[in-house]
């Protein structure tokens, strides 16, 4: 009887080692912390790694702009790797989850990896607590692939770490976009309400042209503040384009647009300045009380825009509304911010417009 136990034990022991050997392959992973790799996307190399902007450095912003510039939407980590499978590690704050946002979106990473020249979608970030690590792709070839790793937008990253497998590299890549065209507004900008952080409209408007589109979407608080515009201003940019209307009361746009706009013309004569109209917000379809504060604001920064052309400020381009959310009043996820149809349809109308001004050519996502 003791030798058929031990028998049964040793033949145990045999089935066991093959999955005691995958286990150990499995977590044989060596991870980088992204500052050991490049960061794309941010406005300057100021501050916090993962921070938009240095908020210690323009302390006098308003609080909410200053925590809102804390939150890494529209950055992205540049690697290049021969791995089959790449994981991530990372860790948000315990803040709450927004409820017009996916979780992905709002904590989540999203990676893209260049095919044939083109960026293409190859796997998310789920996140889970505070800390989350996942597997973002598997099965992959073993070529060398060129990624571009997409960060949370609308929390602040604490740390991340890339992890492949031992026996596979990672490299700091190089960036993928040129130029700097710095984009200031709204929730919308920054991501709401887009499915996941790769799918905001600045991150497609840089995939689809190969240009550095800056996100600097501050949610309702896009408004226009003197020392915002003054922080914008020492920003070595090839173009603004101010795409905050949404969130400025039709009196504030009054009272700040023309400063705003002339504190970025005094050190930044010859730029590009590019002001676009809030889109028909959804809820004014059958509320007529929104509908007529968007009819407000659009007309008056139109006023504003033909004040300064009157002082003979060169160089600044107006974009109208111009149905960019479409007509079937699908396009939004909560009748304000929109859904993956409905920056489908903005960007249908933003790059005619933008291309046709800074002489960029997009192309098909």
């Amino acid at each position: 009887m003791k030798n058929l136990t031990r028998k049964v034990r040793i033949c145990l022991g045999l089935l066991m080692l093959p999955l005691a050997v995958a286990g150990q392959q499995k977590n044989n992973f060596t991870y980088t912390p992204a500052q050991e790799l490049l960061l794309v996307g941010k406005a300057t190399s100021e501050g916090e790694y993962f921070h938009r902007v240095d908020t210690a450095k323009y302390h006098s912003m308003p609080p909410k702009v200053k925590k809102l510039f804390t939150n890494s939407a529209g950055l992205a980590i540049s690697f290049t790797t021969n791995s089959p499978v790449i994981k991530a590690k990372w860790t948000v704050p315990d803040n709450p989850q927004l409820p017009n946002l996916t979780r992905i979106a709002q904590k989540g990473l999203d990676l893209y990896i260049k095919r044939d020249g083109k960026w293409q979608f190859a796997g998310v970030g789920m996140p889970g607590g505070m800390t989350t690590e996942r597997v973002l792709v598997d099965n992959m070839g073993s070529g060398e692939k060129e990624c571009l790793l997409y960060l949370p937008l609308y929390d602040e990253l604490k740390s991340l770490e890339i992890g492949v497998p031992a026996d596979s590299y990672i490299r700091k890549g190089q960036n993928p976009f040129k130029e700097k065209i710095v984009v200031y507004g709204s929730s919308i900008l920054q991501g709401a309400s887009a499915s996941r952080p790769g799918m905001a409209y600045p991150a497609r408007l840089s995939r689809s042209s190969g240009y550095n589109f800056i996100n600097l979407g501050l949610s309702g608080n896009g408004k226009m503040e003197k020392e915002v515009a003054e922080m914008l201003a020492n920003i070595d940019a090839d173009a603004f384009i101010l795409d905050c209307i949404p969130n400025p009361s039709p009196k504030e746009i009054t009272e700040r647009a023309v400063d705003f706009i002339m504190t970025l013309r005094k050190k930044h004569p010859n730029t590009p300045i590019i002001v676009i109209q809030t889109l028909i917000r959804e809820t004014g379809n059958f509320n007529l009380k929104a509908r007529e504060n968007v009819k407000r604001q659009n007309e008056a920064i139109a006023e504003q825009v033909e004040v300064l052309r009157k002082k003979g400020v060169k160089n600044l381009y107006f974009i109208k509304e111009d149905r960019f959310l479409g007509t079937d009043h699908e396009g939004t996820i909560d009748g304000t911010h929109p859904n993956d149809l409905g920056f489908d349809r903005m960007l249908k109308k933003y790059k005619p417009a933008i291309s046709k001004i800074l002489k960029i050519k997009f192309k098909d996502e």
